[in-house]
């Protein structure tokens, strides 16, 4: 049985279909109402990460990855920031399937609870610290920034990183256990 078969077994395609529409909406409405523009690369701060990593720790890489590209694509074309959006879609795909995936295979495995939380903050880093360079490669290289003017940008964006899992781990063990409790 493959990965996108045990991931997404018939039965729950639907479900899914429903996870990803919603948690989409999310990202969107979080990156969009919560921003800080930054006015050297015309990006800007916001608190979506958080919903991107809720949307990877609790659901998974496939609606991780999905939710994150096109929520955070749509509230850059709908807040202004269009030149981002082609980029933000593959580089918040990538950071919300990456955390996803990782915690997904790790979970398969029997861990200690305290195994896992370290898993779950590895896997956050690692997506987080995939963002903040993909940005500054996409700024950089696609938009000719030059590599020092979006250099400005690392800082905040690890401060969006760390807002996000701060505001996203804790809520997706209550998630969960909130989710295990109605099985």
């Amino acid at each position: 049985m493959g990965f996108l078969e045990e991931y997404l077994p018939p039965y729950q395609r639907t479900m899914n279909l429903a996870l990803i529409s919603i948690m989409t909406a999310l990202v969107c409405v979080s990156t969009y109402l919560f921003r800080i523009p930054i006015p050297l690369t015309e990006g800007y701060f916001n608190v979506g990460e958080a919903i991107i990593y809720i949307s990877a720790i609790v659901f998974g890489p496939i609606i991780g990855g999905v939710a994150g590209g096109v929520g955070a694509a749509l509230a850059d074309v709908i807040g202004g920031y269009a030149i981002y959006a082609p980029g933000t879609l593959i580089i918040k795909f990538c950071e919300g399937f990456i955390i996803g995936y990782i915690i997904f295979t790790i979970r398969l495995k029997e861990w200690k609870y305290w195994k896992e939380y370290f898993i779950i903050i590895s896997a956050v880093i690692i997506g987080g610290l995939v963002m903040v360079s993909e940005y500054w490669t996409y700024e950089a290289y696609v938009l000719g920034f030059g590599p020092i003017v979006p250099l400005a940008e690392v800082p905040v964006n690890l401060i969006q990183v760390l807002v996000g899992a701060l505001i996203a781990i804790p809520a997706s063990y209550a998630i969960q256990s909130a989710l295990e409790l109605r099985k």
